[in-house]
């Protein structure tokens, strides 16, 4: 087990290459797992980079939505999957359609964190992970806080694999780190090389971006030259195997959603990525687990409403969660949609958001752990306002 030296953020800003581009890069995939007194599992995935809700669940029955996005627009004539009559789902994601009709897939519409404005990865996904509703209030995560309140977890019950750091555990319960796979990362020097390359052009960012994925997934292994599964796969797969074990929580990243240029390649990659997970999950799991398993996906903000001279979107505010599981209500798009007038958007440019990111996973805590609303609201996500409880888990 190593211990962690430098945060993530401390080794870029010692090394000078603070920027969008290492932020949302593709190459940082740490995973984290926790044990606890309940037999549900949690599994949460950070979608790093700016998921872009409006491409993913597309509101082709918003009157605007076409004119917004002459290139970008999806919806049943476009290849979206229609879900609802005026919802669809990007094609990329077709593969969990019989989640979709079994109920066992759902998605939240036009939600955030607090975070407002500035609209920086570093700081929207610092916000994310420790659930607070400003900027540097905490150094401790969100799931770090849910086990502290958690009766009956060990001293020890985290463990993170791979390189880099997530927030989200960090805090009093010890997380250790183990990478049982270099090959999960490039070396510092070749992401040192690489960030400096892409970060002045935006187009060789997103080409080169797309190489590092295909030399990362299914690279050659180094034993007889063989295709190895994807780094996605492998995460996937080890993390379903901790939780048919003792571990009840599994926390991980799916990087390479920042689609400033060519949204339409490197979306379907990133979605491709997501899809391939969440089934490798309910695969490794079995059914007996899948039952009781819910997978949260979130973002640090949305992409702007309307697309770029590039055939990208710029980074934005509201966005969305994607769900799944055997324990979810799904079925249905949640959220209220405010509509994408420019009247309705938020300063003239973005997704207005309607509901809170934290409060959807405090109800999600309080129906599969058993977590007190008290303990949401004044300790994990403190100051949240909880509202109505949506029906995200099954009764």
């Amino acid at each position: 087990m190593a211990a962690r030296t430098y945060s993530r953020r401390t080794f870029l800003a010692r090394s000078g290459l603070i920027g969008c581009s290492l932020a949302a890069s593709p190459l940082l995939t740490p995973v984290s797992f926790a044990a606890a007194p309940w037999d549900n599992r949690l599994v949460v995935i950070i979608l790093r980079g700016g998921m872009d809700a409006l491409d993913v669940i597309q509101p082709y029955g918003d009157p605007a939505y076409a004119g917004l996005r002459p290139s970008l627009a999806g919806g049943p004539g476009n290849g979206g999957l229609d879900l609802d009559g005026y919802f669809s789902l990007h094609p990329a994601l077709a593969p969990l359609m019989p989640l979709w009709q079994a109920g066992e897939l759902g998605f939240v519409h036009a939600v955030s964190t607090p975070y407002r404005n500035k609209r920086s990865h570093f700081d929207g996904q610092d916000l994310l992970e420790a659930g607070t509703p400003g900027l540097h209030q905490r150094r401790d995560g969100w799931l770090n806080r849910l086990l502290q309140v958690t009766p009956g977890v060990e001293a020890r019950t985290a463990f993170a694999i791979g390189q880099g750091e997530m927030k989200l555990l960090q805090g009093p319960a010890p997380v250790s780190d183990w990478s049982p796979d270099a090959q999960l990362a490039l070396s510092p020097q070749a992401e040192r090389l690489a960030s400096l390359m892409m970060e002045d052009d935006p187009l060789f960012h997103a080409a080169l971006s797309e190489a590092l994925d295909l030399a990362r997934d299914g690279a050659p292994s180094q034993l007889g030259g063989e295709r190895r599964p994807a780094a996605h796969r492998r995460i996937a797969d080890y993390a379903a195997q901790q939780l048919r074990q003792d571990s009840r929580i599994a926390a991980f990243s799916i990087n390479g959603w920042d689609t400033h240029n060519r949204q339409s390649g490197a979306l379907r990659r990133s979605l491709g990525r997501l899809s391939d997970t969440i089934l490798t999950l309910q695969a490794g799991l079995g059914t007996a687990i899948w039952r009781k398993t819910t997978i949260v996906a979130m973002t640090e903000f949305g992409r702007t409403v309307r697309e770029n001279g590039t055939g990208g979107t710029d980074h934005g505010t509201g966005g969305a969660m994607v769900l799944a599981g055997g324990a979810i209500a799904g079925g249905r798009v949640l959220g209220q949609w405010p509509g994408l007038d420019e009247a309705a958007l938020f300063d003239r440019r973005d997704l207005m958001p309607t509901g809170d990111v934290r409060a959807y996973m405090g109800w999600i805590l309080n129906a599969m752990a058993q977590t007190n609303r008290a303990d949401i609201r004044d300790v994990i996500f403190p100051g949240v306002d909880l509202g109505r409880d949506p029906g995200i888990i099954r009764a």
